[in-house]
């Protein structure tokens, strides 16, 4: 997996210098690159030679003389340019064990790599961190990492995880701290396992890390109709309690959805801090619900207009305040039709996991002008879905208008929409 080229950006260093989409990175100051991270470090210097070779199998030196913290506005094919660290564990509640065939490749990719976390914001486990690992991060002050804690309590995890490594979170974590490293925490809660007193020796594990725990954020678990081992579901009764013992730390974060479950109100903004964990469904109601208050909608558009809001039931709290607002406006019916995953049963809810056959059931027979769904259901800079089919196979199969909204934390592109038809 060498330093690939994937783009150029226009105006760039880079584009300057005539450097080509296919073109390979091979070194820079005649020093091989494992990653983003030697790449960004690497660059920092006001004077630096790269080694090319060219998408036609050329070579080429060049010298460039450059401002220290000047970008050469280059976007590789990957983070990293050696081979990703694989995840080593069998964790009961996996989400990518309990897919079945057919869907994209990447969904079935399992990494389990300090970088990516650190560059990517994914989760790490660090049953495969290694001392060469630890130094280098020592070394070079990387942080913050996001790490998938789920319990400290050695013996569980190990159950948990099925991996005899996963006893030492603890100790790992507690290097973290000695060595100022930072993280955030996630927990998935997976009920009969590590709630109850156990969440409660978790927090309180990670409380003794001080701030060096940056967040903690504690999600349920998913559970697919595809899973062959048993597993509970999250309930009414356990998300009451995991909310209350969550609240008696200090940056401790629920869900979203857990808030659905014991049907309360999404807290404030301020329950939330910096939303560093937005991507695990930890306040993106709120801050969805925000934004589109903060928005100056118009009276009335010119000409009358029905839309749907296609989206997973998990955001359906948010899209139905939004529509409440947007049903104001003159000339302007909105309605908000949740997708059913027949596809993976009634457990998943979060629409970036909806495929083609269920959205097109929801929306075919509905008496409206345009449908628009959240751009987590498709593939990054694709219109393709997690089935493979595209957006373009849904128009057809439906005889839809769709608006994709790209910002799925904003009400801009929908208000900003509305305006120009005002």
């Amino acid at each position: 997996m060498p330093a690939i080229v994937s783009e150029v950006l226009k105006g760039s260093i880079a584009e300057e210098l005539e450097i080509q989409p296919k073109d390979e990175i091979v070194s820079i100051d005649n020093t091989a690159m494992s990653d983003m991270i030697d790449y960004n470090f690497l660059c920092k210097s006001e004077l630096i030679t790269l080694e090319i070779k060219k998408a036609d199998g050329e070579t080429e030196i060049i010298e460039i003389e450059k401002d220290f913290d000047e970008d050469l506005g280059i976007v590789f094919e990957s983070a990293v340019f050696d081979r990703v660290k694989p995840c080593l564990n069998h964790c009961i509640f996996c989400f990518v064990d309990q897919q079945p065939k057919g869907l994209r490749d990447t969904l079935y990719i399992k990494d389990d790599d300090y970088r990516l976390s650190y560059l990517q914001e994914t989760y790490i486990t660090l049953t495969n961190l290694t001392e060469q690992d630890k130094e280098r991060i020592k070394r070079m002050q990387l942080g913050p990492f996001y790490v998938s804690v789920h319990t400290t309590n050695p013996d569980l995890r190990v159950k948990m995880l099925r991996n005899p490594n996963a006893g030492k979170a603890l100790e790992n974590l507690n290097w973290f701290r000695k060595n100022k490293i930072p993280f955030h925490a996630q927990i998935v809660l997976c009920p009969g396992y590590n709630d109850g007193e156990e969440l409660e020796r978790t927090l309180s594990d990670l409380a003794k890390l001080k701030t060096t725990v940056l967040s903690t954020a504690i999600v349920p678990v998913g559970i697919t109709q595809f899973r062959t081992e048993g597993l509970k579901r999250v309930d009414k009764k356990c998300a009451e309690q995991t909310i209350d013992i969550a609240s008696k730390y200090k940056r401790v974060c629920c869900s979203d959805e857990f808030f659905l479950l014991a049907e309360r109100e999404i807290p404030p903004a301020k329950y939330y801090g910096s939303f560093s964990q937005l991507d695990d469904g930890v306040g993106s109601l709120r801050i969805l619900i925000d934004d589109f208050k903060s928005r100056k909608l118009p009276k009335r558009i010119k000409s009358p207009l029905k839309i749907s809001f296609a989206t997973g039931y998990a955001a359906k709290y948010a899209i139905d305040k939004i529509s409440e607002g947007l049903n104001k406006i003159e000339n302007l019916s909105v309605t908000v039709n949740p997708v059913k995953s027949e596809y993976w049963g009634d457990d998943i809810t979060v629409s970036g996991l909806i495929t083609t056959d269920d959205l097109i059931r929801t929306v075919k027979d509905l008496d409206n002008d345009l449908v628009i769904i959240p751009s987590v259901m498709l593939r990054p800079y694709s219109e393709d879905f997690l089935d493979g089919k595209t957006l373009d196979y849904v128009k057809e199969q439906t005889q839809k208008e769709f608006f994709v909204v790209k910002d799925i934390y904003s009400a801009k592109e929908i208000v900003e929409y509305l305006k120009s038809l005002s």
